[in-house]
């Protein structure tokens, strides 16, 4: 069952109040990251307080709760059916995924060897591909795109952009002909690069491990994962085939995912306030849907034809919990855009199919 969501109480952890009293208290306890955006894990303890300090300053500051980004709906993990599961050794990390067709998929790990896997929606390992002339420093998303120099034909591209620390000068996206979903001749297992490029963010290094391409702007766009809120930022894809260097565009905050909450520190709280960090992100076949994965839900959002990403990204979304995993880093759509996987990492994998007009039919029917 759909339930609109309440007003946020104004004792509820806001992220925005935590990262600065953890920032505040970072050179006395030790224990915070030395990028003040961002907040890690640190002592039960000093969670606690910083959750007693949160509800309180935002009780005090007046909290508007009526003006707060966040979900406009909530759905339990029971939308969530699994569909398989991963168990062969190779795919330990899972941080990528695409759909070939209606019964294979595309995976990647985020660390090891250069190479792509293809996988049955059942889990089982089909092939596994060598990325030819690619470098695997920290892979977490791919998709797919029309290529620029033949008409007609995909590139698969692949993006070395994760960097826990933010402190790469430069990430790494990689362009190859999109494989196969079926075949057996060893010659097939080398996948050849076609293109490289270069990108640098226009304010600096971060953390991302979403990327989706657009068909409708024709970008592919990315989105930050420790940035409290989100940015996003795109490159345009014909430019990013032929240039080696290019800078990406800022385009926006996604201020819409809902924040950790009380309870999912209590749960988890040296996972608890990663949950609303964004892991993974697809565009639906026809342009106007985008799944958001993060640790703790899916938010699925709409634009309107004539509506850019950075806009509709600014609404409010569906927010489907779960699936239930703490490692969730991997979402595609289906090829007929009818439905949503998620896989994670770590072994086994579940893949799991969410369906998504049996939740836009139960958004619709919970709508006054």
């Amino acid at each position: 069952m759909i339930n609109r969501a309440t007003p946020v109480p104004p004792w509820l952890f806001s992220i925005r109040s935590g990262a600065h009293i953890a920032a505040r208290y970072r050179k006395r306890f030790g224990c915070c990251s030395r990028d003040r955006r961002t907040v890690q894990p640190f002592s039960l303890p000093l969670w606690l307080a910083c959750l007693l300090a949160c509800g309180f300053l935002t009780a005090c500051d007046g909290f508007d709760a009526e003006s707060a980004a966040g979900p406009d709906t909530h759905r339990k993990a029971a939308g969530f059916v699994q569909a398989g599961v991963v168990r062969a050794p190779e795919l330990d990390e899972i941080s990528g995924l695409l759909a070939l067709d209606d019964d294979h998929w595309l995976v990647h790990n985020d660390d090891g060897q250069a190479r792509l896997y293809i996988v049955r929606t059942d889990g089982s390992l089909l092939r596994s591909l060598q990325l030819q002339g690619a470098k695997q420093r920290d892979w977490e998303d791919i998709t797919q795109l029309p290529d620029a120099g033949f008409p007609g034909q995909r590139l698969l591209v692949v993006g070395d952009f994760g960097d826990n620390h933010s402190s790469r000068k430069s990430v790494q996206l990689y362009f190859s002909p999109l494989p196969a979903a079926t075949g057996t001749d060893a010659t097939e297992d080398v996948l050849n690069i076609r293109h490289a490029v270069r990108l640098s963010y226009p304010d600096g290094p971060r953390d991302c491990e979403s990327m989706a391409y657009d068909p409708a702007s024709g970008q592919l766009l990315l989105l930050s994962k420790r940035d409290v809120p989100p940015r996003l930022y795109a490159v345009d894809a014909v430019a990013a085939q032929q240039q080696a260097e290019l800078t990406l565009e800022f385009l926006g905050e996604v201020p819409s995912l809902r924040p950790p909450q009380p309870m999912d520190l209590v749960k988890n709280y040296q996972r608890g306030a990663w949950v609303s960090q964004p892991t993974g992100m697809d565009i639906s076949p026809d342009g106007l849907m985008l799944a958001l994965l993060t640790y703790r839900s899916v938010y699925l959002y709409r634009r309107a034809e004539s509506e850019s990403w950075s806009d509709a990204l600014q609404g409010r979304p569906i927010e489907v919990i779960g699936p239930p995993g703490t490692y969730d880093e991997a979402v595609a759509f289906s090829t007929d855009g009818l439905s949503v996987m998620v896989t994670t990492e770590n072994l086994p994998a579940p893949l799991w199919r969410l369906e998504l007009a049996a939740i836009q039919s139960a958004d619709s029917s919970a709508s006054p």
